[in-house]
């Protein structure tokens, strides 16, 4: 499953509605490329992360490792 941005635009709640239900999807077997601005809850959904800057990767790794990384902080999760 391919998802570009879903939850811009929506409210907290719905965000959270979302990402549960990517997680039951994901739990099911179903593979999953998320594109989301929402790096925590992105990450926190995700088994690998990668940064995109200018079209180029950056930072790639698991995703318990990136919510880690002090550049990842700082930059994406708000320090």
């Amino acid at each position: 499953m391919l998802l570009d941005e879903p939850s811009m635009g929506l409210a907290p709640v719905l965000v959270r509605e979302i990402f549960q239900t990517l997680r039951e999807i994901n739990a099911t077997g179903t593979t999953i490329l998320l594109v989301e601005q929402n790096a925590r809850q992105a990450l926190k959904l995700a088994h690998r992360g990668y940064v995109l800057e200018t079209g180029r990767i950056t930072i790639a790794g698991m995703a318990k490792d990136l919510m880690d990384k002090p550049s990842v902080k700082a930059a994406y999760l708000g320090g």
